[in-house]
């Protein structure tokens, strides 16, 4: 299955949600999107089930030389929570210190990206609320579990992973952290999440805000309005 690009791949998803939703009849759903990727797809999930659209903030910590293999993750909160990839950590001999070091770095990077995404907007509240998050794929998994454990502190109703495309043994791994997961595709053998969109661009700090503005945007505007554009 390819996407045409993570709009498409978010009204996609949407559909399937919405039955996944009426099956185990959950309500009051909160979306929230991993930045960048999974922000538009988020958005149109939002859009089409008329949930709010929130962000969680982790960042990959990758080996020491090979940044892109994930040894663990980290995920913003009043407590940061690193995941590690025992696995991973294990076979390349990833240093504890080097993870705590990395780990500081990247807490930066999520404080840099917190005031320049959410400034002044109020956080949606989550506990007891039907949490689905959103990214546009998963590779190793790393920094969507880091999000979804720190996801099942809020004590939600319910806790639903969505993605378009992830490899089947990803997702078999992460079942035991959520109520549900919805995944459109899961190829064999999996290389990389690009390779299942037509477009699947680089998205700036600016495409961020610009979607997150025009979701906030439907969100105020009155019933039978027509929607604001979603953004680059």
């Amino acid at each position: 299955m390819a996407f045409a690009d993570r709009r498409t791949a978010g009204q996609a998803l949407a559909q399937s949600l919405a039955q996944a939703l009426a099956e185990r009849q959950l309500t009051d759903p909160v979306v929230l999107a991993l930045p960048r990727g999974g922000v538009p797809v988020g958005a149109e999930i939002a859009r089409a089930l008329g949930a709010p659209l929130d962000l969680v903030l982790v960042r990959k910590i990758g080996v020491p030389y090979q940044p892109e293999l994930a040894a663990a993750a980290v995920v913003d909160g009043a407590d940061a929570e690193l995941v590690t990839n025992d696995e991973v950590v294990t076979l390349t001999g990833t240093s504890r210190g080097y993870l705590e070091r990395a780990m500081q770095r990247e807490l930066a990077e999520i404080e840099r990206r917190r005031k320049a995404y959410l400034r002044d907007r109020p956080r949606v509240p989550l506990e007891g609320r039907t949490l689905i998050l959103v990214d546009d794929g998963i590779a190793t998994g790393a920094s969507v579990r880091a999000a979804l454990k720190a996801l099942r502190r809020r004590k939600p109703k319910a806790l639903i992973l969505a993605v378009p495309v992830a490899p089947a043994d990803t997702i078999q791994e992460l079942r035991g952290e959520v109520d549900d997961i919805v995944c459109l595709a899961m190829p064999h053998p999996f290389t990389a999440i690009g390779l299942h969109y037509r477009d699947f661009r680089q998205l700036s700090d600016r495409d961020v805000l610009d979607i997150l503005d025009a979701t906030a945007g439907d969100a105020a505007r009155p019933e039978g309005a027509p929607p604001a554009p979603a953004g680059r």
